[in-house]
């Protein structure tokens, strides 16, 4: 009987005090936490593969040689807590990554009963295109990361030996990896922004220079090889993804302005008038006292006024 009294019908809007809100909060954020925990413990026991699967793409010198004319390096610990750290780090990424649909619903779950149905909609759409696209993005480094670190590496002046510490080859790993999945989500951005009408495809459709120079400009920076493989790798993908999202914003900006025909128009301009012109028979139907109430009554407020003090409206 308490449990029955306790609970409560939900509200269709998703409505319910400041204490509820605060203990489903908790509840969630305890469910997200758990999850990442159990995925971290699992990697733990895995660290060792996961070390050696992030940090394959360094060419490793043959044992009891240490430099090979710049082809090859020796990964180290520098440190006495560096396998330690490292090893956590690893652990907890990991535990973050593949943990991320529980805790990405379980913040949808807290958010969703706030928003309307178009905005359901937005983000299905998002969170559905948003995912594939990072994981591209992040395969797509994870294959040119051989090709920067030989390069980078060649780099070693001759009679010198590569001693890269593990925890670095990791941070430059992860970093690819994030600004690539990360920059494969410009084109959905655009979309997005098209569809909640903040940007026009025809103005998108304007900056095609800029964001070719610019891309092409963040792939050089980005991938650090003296060929133009890595760049366009990189520039490339993300060029088509822009003008495939041009081509979206098009054509919904052609399918708004068939629904709505004032949709395209600026803040500060007036929309066609309608200059067709009515029967004069039409306004001679109308009272005298209802085209003309102040007239037709004869005696308002402010006349009365004026005759009380003596004076006429003119005065």
């Amino acid at each position: 009987m308490l449990k029955s009294a306790r609970k409560q019908e939900k509200d269709p809007e998703g409505r319910m005090p400041l204490v509820e809100h605060l203990r489903e909060l908790r509840n969630r954020l305890a469910k997200a936490l758990l999850a990442i925990a159990a995925v971290t413990i699992v990697a733990l026991v895995y660290s060792e593969k996961l070390l050696q699967f992030l940090s394959q793409p360094v060419p490793r010198c043959p044992e009891g040689v240490t430099s090979d004319g710049g082809n090859c390096a020796t990964v180290t610990f520098q440190t006495l807590m560096a396998p330690f750290s490292t090893t956590i780090q690893v652990s907890l990424t990991a535990g973050l990554v593949l943990a991320s649909p529980v805790w990405l619903y379980q913040l949808w779950a807290f958010i969703a009963p706030g928003l309307h149905k178009n905005e359901k909609k937005y983000t299905y759409a998002f969170v559905g295109a948003a995912v594939p696209l990072f994981g591209a993005g992040a395969y797509l480094a994870y294959l040119i990361l051989p090709i920067s670190v030989k390069v980078l590496i060649s780099l070693t002046p001759s009679g010198s030996a590569n001693l890269l510490a593990l925890n670095d080859v990791l941070d430059f790993t992860l970093r690819m990896v994030l600004v690539f999945g990360l920059a494969f989500e410009l084109p959905l951005i655009l979309v997005m922004l098209n569809l909640t009408g903040v940007l026009s495809g025809r103005r998108m459709a304007g900056w095609w220079r800029g964001v070719i120079m610019g891309v092409f400009v963040f792939g050089a920076v980005i991938t650090p090889t003296t060929d133009p493989v890595g760049m366009i790798a990189l520039a490339g993908p993300i060029t088509l993804l822009y003008f495939l999202a041009v081509g979206f914003s098009l054509l919904n900006d052609r399918r708004r302005a068939r629904a709505n025909p004032d949709a395209e128009l600026s803040d500060d301009e007036a929309s066609v008038l309608d200059l067709t012109p009515e029967p004069i028979g039409a306004l001679d139907s109308v009272p005298a006292a209802r085209a003309l109430p102040e007239q037709a009554s004869g005696d308002t407020d402010g006349a009365r006024a004026h005759r009380a003090g003596g004076y006429d409206d003119i005065t």
